[in-house]
């Protein structure tokens, strides 16, 4: 397809609405659908692809991820550039660049770099749809891998500081809803259009679901670094896992949570609250060794991405096997994956355009063969 400035698909179930359409034919022009409908003619000089019953996917949508395959986001423009360059290989069509704990220099620095990525977006690359803050309003009880040192209470000043004043780079910041200052900055950057995750949190559950009655719509990467359920104080997951006010990220590698608490997730949330994300760091699509994480060094084995004291440092997984794990490993139907894997993150960020195969909609697209097997991409 790489020549082709116009090609139409046939013959596959392409995902849209929330199921797998038979009969559909898509045209793609210069990278986005132009065109859908049952028996549509090949346009002079247009190539065809017939994809034999093959199932197609919009591309994923990922709303957490530091790096990829050795470019991260704290490095500035050029990693994030390249960063949107390998991910739409792996079909990825929008990713938000996630940032970790830093000084105000350098987080303003990487946001100032993701606006310019997001002015001046490349063909055959991810779009980036502007910064997840994961960053510096956090609890340093539930630090994770994050720098403690850099934390700040939540404030509006502080925000239009970290930012440079460019807040509509920032698409979602991660914050603990516990700290002073909390109920001004939810509230404030609601009405900016921000989106608000819960997370790096010891809130109760009843905190949390005050967050959301303030404007907080996201819980980050739920179960991890927030406050466990219990029967006497279901803490964050609690909240999360109940208030339908809520999207709740969650981690589906194996590693970080066990999968009975994936599946009690998506029982509770549904195909309409769960939000799949990578959380990646460099060594994504990279072999076993050692790497970094904001500054500070990991060891990756297997699927596990570690700092020195054990302690988990993002993942290394993709989205596509996120999709495929949700299927295999957690007993969700295709449409439901598909959903939690493009559609969910989509909405969960405010993301019009992307998430289902509709006319406007831009590359890639993903192929799927038999019992979900990855084909590659298509765009």
């Amino acid at each position: 397809m790489r020549g082709a400035l116009t090609v139409l698909l046939r013959n596959g179930l392409f995902f849209a609405d929330g199921h797998f359409w038979e009969n559909l034919c898509v045209r793609l022009e210069n990278g986005r659908v132009t065109a859908m409908g049952e028996g549509l003619a090949p346009l002079a000089g247009e190539a065809v692809i017939d994809l034999q019953g093959d199932f197609v996917l919009p591309g994923f949508v990922d709303a957490h991820i530091h790096a990829f395959r050795g470019h991260d986001t704290m490095q500035g423009e050029d990693a994030i550039r390249q960063m949107a360059r390998e991910l739409y290989r792996e079909g990825v069509a929008a990713f938000l660049p996630t940032t970790m704990s830093a000084s105000v220099e350098d987080t303003r620095r990487v946001i100032a770099a993701v606006r310019r990525v997001m002015d001046t977006p490349e063909q055959r690359a991810a779009q980036v749809l502007g910064t997840h803050m994961e960053a510096p309003f956090l609890s340093p009880e539930k630090a994770g891998a994050q720098r403690k040192e850099f934390f700040l209470y939540p404030s509006w000043e502080a925000f239009l500081d970290l930012t440079g004043g460019d807040i509509q780079a920032v698409r979602v910041i991660t914050m603990a809803p516990e700290l002073p200052g909390a109920e001004d900055f939810i509230r404030k950057a609601a009405e900016n259009g921000i989106h608000v995750s819960i997370g790096h949190t010891a809130a109760t559950d009843e905190q949390v679901h005050q967050a959301a009655e303030w404007g907080a719509t996201r819980v980050t990467h739920t179960y991890n670094a927030q406050t466990p359920f219990t029967h006497r104080a279901p803490g964050v997951p609690g909240a999360a896992l109940t208030d339908d006010r809520l999207f709740a990220e969650f981690i589906g590698d194996g590693v970080h949570l066990h999968d009975d608490a994936v599946k009690v997730l998506l029982r509770c949330k549904g195909a309409d609250k769960a939000v799949a994300i990578t959380d990646s760091m460099e060594a994504a699509g990279l072999p076993d060794g050692e790497y970094a994480l904001g500054g500070q060094a990991v060891t990756v084995r297997g699927h596990e991405a570690r700092l020195h004291d054990g302690t988990l440092a993002g993942s290394v997984l993709l989205m596509r096997q996120a999709f495929q794990n949700l299927m295999a490993r957690y007993g969700q139907t295709p449409e439901k994956a598909a959903r939690i894997c493009t559609e969910n993150p989509a909405r969960s960020i405010g993301a019009s355009g992307f998430g289902t195969i509709c006319v406007g909609a831009g590359a890639p697209l993903t192929r799927w063969g038999k019992n979900f097997a990855w084909k590659g991409i298509l765009g």
